[in-house]
């Protein structure tokens, strides 16, 4: 099994929303389940997405601290590079997206990770640069891992 990088789509349904709709719960059991099994990748820059936007102080710090048994794996000066370099492609192809999902997309495919995503951005970034992603027909399909 893959390390699995999670987009903040992922993270914003499974922390913020508060009543799930099936298919949702598939896909936070499908996290948890990572979770369980120590195969979930975070970065910073998901965090600071994650946590921004929080206008209640105790909610967060609910958050903030419920997020702190993720460490933040290291971003390298490559993956901000490669991540430019996906941000160029992308774009010369009509193709636009933010710096964090580039950045994103460079961490998962210079570490040979999966990405778990919700938005359908990364459907169109793979159609230019080699990223392995898991969307919803595989993680509705999937049995927990």
């Amino acid at each position: 099994m893959k390390f699995i990088l999670v987009d903040t789509s992922v993270w914003s349904m499974a922390f913020r929303k508060k009543k799930l709709e099936a298919d949702e719960q598939k896909l936070l059991n499908y996290l948890i389940s990572l979770i369980r099994k120590r195969y979930v990748i975070m970065i910073g820059p998901v965090r600071q997405e994650i946590l921004s936007g929080i206008s209640d102080n105790d909610k967060f710090i609910q958050l903030r601290d419920d997020l702190e048994s993720f460490s933040d794996f290291e971003i390298s000066t490559t993956d901000y590079e490669t991540a430019a370099e996906f941000y160029n492609k992308c774009r010369s192809k009509g193709i636009q997206g933010s710096h964090i999902d580039y950045l994103i997309c460079s961490v998962a495919r210079n570490n040979n990770f999966s990405i778990l995503m919700l938005d359908k951005d990364f459907q169109n970034y793979k159609k230019y640069i080699d990223i392995d992603v898991i969307d919803e027909d595989e993680w509705l399909n999937k049995k927990l891992v």
